[in-house]
């Protein structure tokens, strides 16, 4: 019985609270709201709908057991300081989940002041817009990018940064602003946290990751190829000093992922909100290779994904992996999903919804 108490108490510290979440309707964004809600939270959902569609945020407040109430769907960008200065007025804000931002690598070195505009610019009005409402915690996707070509494995928080583009300079740009916001006010709660490979999708297959266009990541690429949309997928670098020959990634679930922006809202209130600047990574600790990851998605659908080996790309690194021990000492938060996990739920959202959520073909 005792047992069981702990448990609600835990679960009510965010309850009632009330959370801005930009990028709301992305990949891990949608599956961040529906935790939350899980945890009894308003969410305000704020999206500018560039590279997502507010049908996932229809589907979580479906898989939301009737707390679809709970959402407030704001369709804005974060350079509209208007349009945030009044999300403030609206609603009281207990903390900002900061996910709203361009994402492509490719796409950032042939667009550069795109992504510094939209992603650093965006991130200076959204800080102005939380500092005239005083509201001063902050949870900050970062990446694991930048890390850069890390020397060796696994990562640690201590490592030096380095970005390798210009997307990867705006995370990292973001990290600097953000500490020296804290620096400035010591009662800025920034919570950075690095993600290395999200994944999966939620078990339900009613919510998953849905890029227009080519994707960038391996995961949605194989899901294309598994769905007929592609007919092969293209392996970069077989010569890599690994197992197999193929690149090391680091894959971590979204669901475990969207927990520890859950975890990490907890560390607030658990301090009072006096947790000042974190940074921690949140990974499983694991390497798995492109021919591991393609053997376990080939086995959770049951067919064979054609492959076609060709060269590296630049600025691939041979294996890049988390070390882990931060986040669970922090925020007593751990990855508990296994790569075949992943794979499965991915299969079962792919399977469900082979075109995304607008159900169209290319």
């Amino acid at each position: 019985k005792k047992k069981k108490k702990k448990k609600t108490s835990k679960m009510q510290l965010l309850s009632g609270k009330t959370v801005l979440v930009t990028g709301a309707a992305g990949y891990i964004g949608s599956h961040t709201c529906l935790q939350l809600l899980r945890e009894n939270c308003t969410v305000v959902a704020y999206d500018n709908l560039d590279n997502s569609s507010f049908e996932s945020l229809e589907r979580v407040k479906r898989l939301s057991d009737g707390k679809g109430g709970k959402v407030v769907r704001i369709e804005g960008d974060i350079l509209d300081g208007e349009k945030l200065d009044a999300v403030f007025e609206e609603h009281d804000i207990f903390a900002v989940v900061h996910f709203a931002g361009l994402k492509a690598v490719g796409e950032s070195c042939s667009k550069p002041l795109r992504y510094y505009e939209n992603n650093i610019n965006g991130t200076v009005v959204l800080l102005k817009s939380m500092a005239k409402a005083k509201c001063k915690s902050i949870i900050f996707s970062s990446s694991a990018t930048v890390y850069g070509e890390p020397k060796t494995v696994p990562c640690t928080e201590e490592f030096e940064t380095a970005a390798l583009n210009p997307y990867g300079r705006t995370k990292l740009f973001i990290e600097h602003i953000l500490s020296d916001q804290h620096a400035s006010d010591n009662e800025w709660n920034c919570l950075i946290l690095r993600y290395f490979n999200p994944v999966g999708a939620h078990p339900s297959g009613e919510i998953g990751e849905d890029p227009k266009g080519i994707p960038n990541n391996l995961m949605p690429f194989v899901q294309q190829v598994a769905v007929g949309r592609r007919p092969e997928l293209s392996v970069f670098g077989t010569d890599y000093d690994t197992k197999d020959g193929t690149g090391r990634r680091d894959y971590i679930h979204v669901v475990d992922l969207a927990d520890g922006h859950v975890a990490a809202l907890k560390k607030i209130v658990k301090e009072n909100g006096k947790c000042g600047k974190i940074v921690v990574n949140l990974g499983t600790g694991k390497s798995t290779s492109v021919l591991e990851l393609v053997a376990a998605f080939e086995k959770a659908a049951g067919k064979k994904i054609p492959m076609k080996m060709v060269a590296r790309r630049p600025g691939d690194a041979a294996e890049v992996y988390a070390k882990t021990d931060l986040a669970y000492e922090i925020l007593g938060w751990r990855a508990e999903r296994t790569i075949e996990e992943c794979c499965v739920d991915q299969w079962n959202w792919a399977s469900k919804n082979p075109y995304g959520y607008s159900g169209k073909e290319d």
